[in-house]
């Protein structure tokens, strides 16, 4: 059986994640996203997709991470999506771009009161002074918002991933595993199929 080819990948992705949701235990839209550094060194890390269309796949991170600070310096990335309960794969090559405001703003205020505390709170990826320096800021931090609204912080917002490459990868039996594999053209794509 091979993979059915369309026009784009969006299709196939989109049946595939619906899958996914249904079958996956765990955070079926986590993604191992990689990121390079300024020596080209490569570091990867797990981030939640949410939202993706023909535009891209969205995440959101804060900017002063490793992964923020990385992506904003060399704006390309790739992600790879393992779906182990349905044997599949994804893989996304592509630029980044900060989303709009707006954009961030929104999905910010869908949050729980606590995770957007922690937003403020967390020096992400740096080092973690004491034990309890942590629960201090976000003590502190809920101390300060008291029942107010909890804004997006300016550092906090995300990123689309707009792809240039997105690869399908399907278990098959004895290692003959289909692979498909679309890249930009143009305004379209050009579909390839690939050896296992």
């Amino acid at each position: 059986m091979s993979l059915e080819i369309e026009a784009t990948p969006f299709p196939t992705f989109e049946r595939w994640s619906a899958e996914a949701l249904k079958h996956e235990p765990s955070d079926p839209l986590a993604a191992a996203l990689a990121t390079v550094d300024d020596q080209c060194r490569p570091s990867v890390r797990m981030v939640l997709i949410k939202a993706w269309g023909p535009e891209g796949f969205t995440f959101y991170t804060n900017f002063e991470s490793r992964k923020g600070r990385e992506l904003l310096a060399n704006p390309n990335a790739a992600m790879c999506l393992h779906w182990k309960s349905i044997a599949r794969q994804v893989r996304i090559e592509g630029a980044v771009t900060p989303v709009a405001d707006e954009v961030a703003d929104a999905y910010f205020a869908t949050r729980d009161r606590g995770s957007r505390i922690g937003a403020w709170a967390s020096r992400q990826s740096r080092p973690l002074e004491s034990p309890h320096a942590l629960e201090k800021a976000v003590a502190a931090r809920t101390a300060e918002f008291g029942l107010g609204d909890v804004p997006r912080p300016p550092h906090w917002s995300g990123f689309l991933l707009a792809p240039r490459a997105v690869e399908f990868w399907d278990a098959g039996r004895f290692r003959l595993h289909r692979r498909l594999r679309y890249e930009r053209s143009g305004e379209g794509w050009t579909a390839t199929a690939l050896y296992p």
